[in-house]
């Protein structure tokens, strides 16, 4: 097979971070160190703003979210499906439940939950004060609400999966046999009941098989389900129970928030937070400039470019995050709501899927391309999930050599003497590769990674023929677009690591289509009642790692920090783990009148 040296496949990725990343490089052209952080640096990072000045009264905040797309401004938890949007309504939408640093639901919260085991029921009680911010009181049949839009058969999210099929009487409801969920019962105005097939240690975490949000029945009523994603209502004036109130829109580029006059926890010390998009690398110059307080998702590919600033603070944690190579497999169907694996689709073998994998140098990417803030990921459970990780699996190491054996026993040959192999049947191979768009750095990582396949005899090529931007590329995953057989994603797992909602049958985050009995099996088992037994559950989810590698459809890449720099003349910012998992938006204050430069 044709050889690419691995050195100037790295150089390559060297050269664009710092040409790219720090806004053209040197003048003279001379490359410039890269700052790899290692693991003493990482553990100095605080999670807490650190601010001794005095505060001044109110204020307006000025925050953005870096990335190259329009964020679609979906400003509801039961539609919204993407990172950006997340974090959007992270400050406005509010969450029914807290919880400790290891996402157990603490019952301080806006609700408070109370789950019996042997009866196989859950009480959700709201707290009195809990208001939307139109004034109304958060009541029961907003929770119920939630579960009646989700379960609906004119639905248009993606949150129907097994936590909902998990309701006694929700099938029902979802085929139109039922107008209402049996295993849901109003207790009084502010408490229901629900009643499930099984349960399992899940429901005790936020995030986890009891929804963590509602939506306010007296405004939407109105609007047909099959609306509502698309409708004003959601798009453009939320309604929420969190700190702020989302009081202007820009699509896509830039939203308004006011205090939220009926937060139950008081009302929040500022008077305003503008948030705006922008490209990281228009981030990092607001940084430098004082135009921005605190940037949200900024990527740690160009972490080198405002890890030493002045005027700013570096917040850093482990991520529930990690990035991935996804083979298509199937599709899903829409009528039945789960995935069609399909045993004849082009990434079948499971040793062409185990030699792209192998293939890739992860740690080189880790630390070349992410200053060492990304590590090689060898499960497909992130890092901070430090109990339910199977330390006897290895992931997929960097090794060509075993990459090329593989393909040999599974018979892709180089039939031509090209280089590139041809398919079992001695015909043309071409692996359509769908990959992100996200500044020019993105670009030197999908090339390093078609050479490297390149390497081994693979001809991969970008499907569409080019990178493609945020909302485009999962739209072409969600539609199972017949160009694409891998595709290089991530995910942010939540607070909850059981993998049913991403890997199960019935669920439309499944975005390889794989499924099988054993694989609905082994999900079960960690979703069952047995795992109440800590023993029992580790076990589980070791079992599925192992299965996940063996089959390797999805290849895990790479375990995220994530970094915050925020601007010092913030004060009280806190992103610990634990309460509601936000940036404690109603305890931000500041110190000065504008960003500090």
């Amino acid at each position: 097979m044709k050889k690419i040296g691995k050195k100037a496949i790295v150089a390559l990725l060297s050269t664009t971070l710092i040409l790219t990343g720090c806004g053209g490089g040197n003048k003279d052209g001379k490359k410039e160190d890269t700052k790899n952080v290692d693991e003493a640096e990482k553990n100095k990072f605080s999670t807490i703003v650190e601010n001794d000045e005095k505060a001044i009264e109110g204020g307006t905040l000025q925050a953005v979210i870096a990335t190259e797309s329009a964020f679609k401004g979906v400003f509801s938890n039961e539609f919204q499906e993407d990172a950006f949007d997340s974090q959007l309504n992270d400050i406005a939408l509010g969450a029914l439940f807290t919880t400790d640093a290891d996402f157990n639901i603490t019952n301080d919260g806006a609700a408070s939950l109370e789950l019996d085991k042997e009866a196989k029921k859950a009480t959700i009680k709201i707290n009195d004060n809990v208001k939307w911010s139109d004034g109304e009181p958060l009541k029961a049949e907003d929770l119920i609400y939630s579960y009646e839009v989700i379960g609906h058969k004119d639905y248009t999210g993606v949150r129907y999966n097994a936590d909902m099929t998990n309701i006694i009487g929700m099938e029902e409801y979802h085929n139109g046999k039922a107008d209402t969920i049996s295993g849901i019962k109003t207790i009084s105005d502010k408490e229901i009941e629900i009643s499930f097939e099984e349960v399992s240690p899940s429901l005790l975490v936020a995030g986890g098989g009891i929804w963590n949000s509602a939506m306010p029945k007296h405004y939407l009523k109105d609007v047909a389900i099959k609306d509502l994603q698309s409708s004003d209502k959601i798009r453009k004036n939320p309604v929420g129970f969190g700190p702020f109130v989302i009081t202007n829109v820009v699509p896509g580029e830039s939203i308004e928030y006011l205090p939220n006059e009926y937060y139950y926890k008081g009302k929040p010390k500022l008077d305003k937070i503008i948030l705006n998009r922008a490209i990281p690398t228009a981030v990092v110059e607001g940084l430098k400039g004082g135009k921005y307080d605190v940037a949200i998702l900024m990527p740690t590919e160009i972490y080198p470019t405002y890890a030493d600033l002045e005027n700013v603070t570096v917040l850093g944690r482990e991520d529930f995050a990690y990035s991935y190579l996804g083979f298509k497999q199937g599709k899903w169907d829409s009528e039945k709501d789960e995935v069609v694996t399909d045993p004849k689709a082009k990434m079948a073998d499971v040793k062409l899927r185990q030699a792209m994998g192998y293939a890739i140098d992860k740690k080189a990417i880790g630390q070349e391309y992410y200053s060492n803030l990304r590590v090689e990921a060898t499960s497909l459970i992130p890092q901070l999930f430090k109990d339910f990780q199977n330390d006897d699996i290895k992931g997929f190491p960097y090794d060509p050599e075993k990459a090329e054996k593989l393909l040999d026993e599974a018979g892709y040959k180089d039939v031509d003497g090209d280089g590139i192999r041809e398919d079992k049947d001695g015909k043309p191979l071409e692996i359509k590769f769908l990959s992100r768009s996200n500044g020019e750095e993105a670009e030197a990582l999908s090339e390093y990674m078609m050479q490297e396949w390149e390497a081994i005899g693979l001809k991969v090529t970008l499907s569409s023929g080019r990178l493609v931007e945020f909302n485009s590329f999962y739209d072409k995953i969600k539609a199972d677009d017949p160009d694409v057989d891998v595709y290089f994603g991530a995910w942010s797992v939540g607070s909850d690591p059981t993998p049913t909602g991403l890997y199960g049958r019935d669920a439309a985050f499944n975005y390889t289509r794989f499924a099988s009995k054993e694989l609905d099996t082994l999900l079960k088992n960690i979703a069952s009642s047995k795992s109440f037994d800590l023993e029992y559950k580790n076990n589980a989810f070791k079992e599925w790692q192992e299965y996940m590698m063996d089959e390797a459809v999805v290849v895990p890449m790479l375990n995220y920090y994530e970094v915050l720099p925020v601007n010092k003349r913030v004060k009280g910012l806190d992103w610990s783990r634990g309460g509601t998992n936000s940036l404690s938006w109603e305890k931000i204050e500041l110190t000065a009148e504008e960003p500090l430069k």
